[in-house]
């Protein structure tokens, strides 16, 4: 007997204000894989991470998770959301946040227990964030608040992950715990799916690559699918400056693509 696939994805079409977004995406992910996103921006890479977590309700197709419909599968979703679309003025500290991935795992009415609060540390431990653990969260810096956010996610236990430009506005430390952190989630057999937005790290990065804009334009071994053919189609003429940017970047460390 076939195994379910954490994510399938078929013919999925979405549009915002009858303006079209994604087009016809078909899309399966095994078990185990770490996926990067990748596509200029407006290609819908957001938009494909929030319809399959049932935040957008798409015009056709279909989304399943395990075999099953999103609202049914999300307790086996975790999510890290892009940082600005985050109220950050929301007066909550830092355990807070990571004790709300364990809401989940909570009956009605339930009380947070000592075991989540044991779970939620050793999740910013993984993070090296259980010394802010107190502090409010609008009080950290952008790398430190993703940390808190994939913290969270890790709460959750989960067996599928979606991180939406996880490495946007962090500092090189914080975007190697990931990374080590996303590699660690892999190895336990956790699927993830990560838009992601350096072209000079996505090789290093992910296994697989699935490369968008509006529609599918390729899906596979990243040894495969990063091809100057293949992020030509992606990207069209921006490819060449993303490729300046690049070189620039491999020259002066502090510049982030």
């Amino acid at each position: 007997m076939a195994r379910v696939l954490p994510i399938e994805i078929h013919d999925l079409t979405v549009s915002y204000q009858k303006k079209p977004v994604l087009y016809g995406v078909d899309l399966e992910i095994q078990e185990g894989s770490l996926v990067g996103i990748l596509g200029p921006n407006g290609a819908g890479k957001s938009t494909l991470v929030k319809t399959i977590m049932n935040m957008i309700r798409p015009n056709g197709g279909y989304v399943k998770i395990f075999g099953k419909d999103p609202k049914i599968g999300m307790k086996q979703i975790g999510y890290v959301p892009q940082r600005e679309s985050v109220d950050w003025e929301f007066p909550v500290t830092v355990m807070d946040v990571v004790l709300m991935g364990r809401y989940g795992h909570l009956g009605w009415l339930s009380r947070v227990t000592k075991y989540d609060r044991q779970k939620a540390s050793e999740c910013l431990e993984q993070v090296n964030m259980l010394p802010y653990a107190g502090r409010q969260i609008g009080n950290l810096s952008g790398g430190q608040q993703q940390r808190v956010f994939l913290a969270r996610a890790l709460a959750q236990e989960s067996s599928v992950y979606l991180m939406d430009e996880p490495f946007a506005g962090v500092d090189a430390v914080t975007e190697k715990t990931i990374v080590s952190i996303m590699q660690n989630m892999k190895k336990e057999g956790k699927t993830l799916l990560v838009v992601h937005h350096d072209l000079s790290s996505a090789k290093e990065y992910f296994d697989q690559l699935l490369l968008l804009n509006m529609r599918k334009v390729a899906f596979g071994p990243t040894s495969k699918v990063y091809t100057h053919e293949l992020l030509q189609k992606t990207y069209g003429g921006r490819l060449a400056v993303l490729s300046e940017m690049a070189t620039e970047m491999a020259k002066s460390p502090e510049l982030e693509l």
